[in-house]
C-alpha cells in the first residue's frame, strides 16, 4: 500500500499539538514568574510533549479502528486506519518510534534540567515512563482505560498536574504548591475538550462499547458537567492570583471567559454531531489563549 505524507499529517493530528503544549507553557510561565524560567527546559519539554501527543493520536488511530470505535458512520474525521490510507503494521511500527522519541527526548530534558541521578530524576523518569504507558493504553490493548470511562482522570492528571507540574519542576528543582492551582485550570480545560470531544461521539462509542463519561451519564448531564469544567478551572485560576496577588494585571485572562462560555452555550444548545466539531477545535484554542493571557498577566 502506497501511504503518502499527507496520510501521515492527518493521522498525527497537528490541530491537537498547540492544546498539549498548553500544559508546558503554563509550567513555564510560572517558573518565569518565580524567576527560575530555562529557555532549553521550556524547549526540550515542549519537544517531549510534541511527541507523546503524537504517539497518543496514533495509538488513538490505531486502538479505536482495532476496537471499532471508528467506522464510516463515526461524526468526527475519518481516521487513517480506519479509512485505508495506513495499514495497521505500518501505525504500529510509528507507534515504536514516537516511544522511543518520547524516551530519548524525555531523557535528555531530565539529564539538562536536573544534572545528576537524583531522586527527583528518577521520580520524573517514572512519570515519564507512565505518561507514555498513558498515552498508547487510552485505546489500545485488551482493556483500554479510555473505554471504561477513565479517559476524563488520564487527561486531568497528564496534561494538567504532570504537565505543569513537571515543566516547573524540571525548570525550578522544586514544586510550588499554589501553582496546583493553575495547573488544575490546565487539566479542567483539557479534559473539556476531551469531553466534547465524547458528547459528538456519543452514538458511534455507544456501539463500539466505549463507555466514555458522556456515554455513562447521557447528554443532559454531560453537558452540566461541561460546563462544571469550564467554571471551576476559572475559579482556579482566579484563586491562585488573589493568593499571589502583585497587580490587577493578573486578573487579564479573565478577559478570554467569554470564549469559554460561549463553547458551553454552543455545546448545551447544538445536538447535531457533526455540527459539534468546529466547537471542538474553538475549545482547544479557547484554552490556550486561556493559558497564554494568564501567563502574560502574571508576568507584566
Amino acid at each position: 500500500m502506497m501511504i503518502q505524507a499527507k496520510d501521515w499529517i492527518h493521522a498525527i493530528r497537528l490541530r491537537t499539538l498547540p492544546l498539549a503544549l498548553a500544559s508546558i507553557g503554563l509550567g513555564s510561565f510560572l517558573a518565569a514568574f518565580d524567576g527560575k524560567f530555562r529557555w532549553i527546559v521550556f524547549l526540550l519539554s515542549g519537544l517531549t510533549t510534541i511527541f507523546l501527543q503524537i504517539l497518543s493520536n496514533l495509538a488513538n488511530d490505531y486502538g479505536d479502528t482495532q476496537h471499532g470505535a471508528d467506522h464510516a458512520g463515526r461524526a468526527g474525521p475519518d481516521r487513517a486506519v480506519q479509512a485505508g490510507k495506513i495499514s495497521m503494521k505500518s501505525m504500529k511500527i510509528a507507534i515504536y518510534i514516537f516511544i522511543g522519541l518520547s524516551l530519548v527526548s524525555g531523557l535528555s530534558l531530565l539529564f539538562i534540567s536536573l544534572q545528576e541521578v537524583s531522586v527527583g530524576f528518577l521520580l520524573m523518569l517514572l512519570v515519564g515512563v507512565l505518561a507514555i504507558g498513558a498515552a498508547i493504553n487510552y485505546t489500545m490493548g485488551k482493556n483500554p482505560y479510555g473505554y471504561a470511562g477513565f479517559g476524563d482522570l488520564f487527561v486531568l492528571i497528564f496534561f494538567g498536574f504532570v504537565g505543569v507540574m513537571g515543566t516547573y519542576f524540571c525548570h525550578t528543582g522544586d514544586f510550588s504548591t499554589p501553582a496546583l492551582l493553575p495547573a488544575l485550570s490546565c487539566g479542567l480545560l483539557s479534559t473539556a475538550v476531551l469531553n466534547l470531544n465524547n458528547i459528538r461521539d456519543i452514538a458511534s462509542d455507544k456501539q463500539a462499547g466505549k463507555l466514555s463519561i458522556p456515554v455513562r451519564i447521557g447528554r443532559k448531564n454531560a453537558v452540566i458537567y461541561h460546563w462544571s469544567l469550564i467554571v471551576i478551572a476559572i475559579a482556579a485560576s482566579a484563586a491562585f492570583v488573589v493568593i499571589n496577588f502583585r497587580t490587577p494585571l493578573q486578573f487579564l485572562f479573565l478577559i478570554t471567559t467569554p470564549l469559554l462560555i460561549y463553547n458551553g452555550i454552543k455545546v448545551s444548545k447544538i445536538h447535531n454531531a457533526k455540527k459539534l466539531d468546529p466547537f471542538l477545535k474553538q475549545m482547544a484554542i479557547s484554552t490556550l489563549l486561556f493559558i497564554l493571557v494568564f501567563g502574560i498577566g502574571n508576568l507584566i
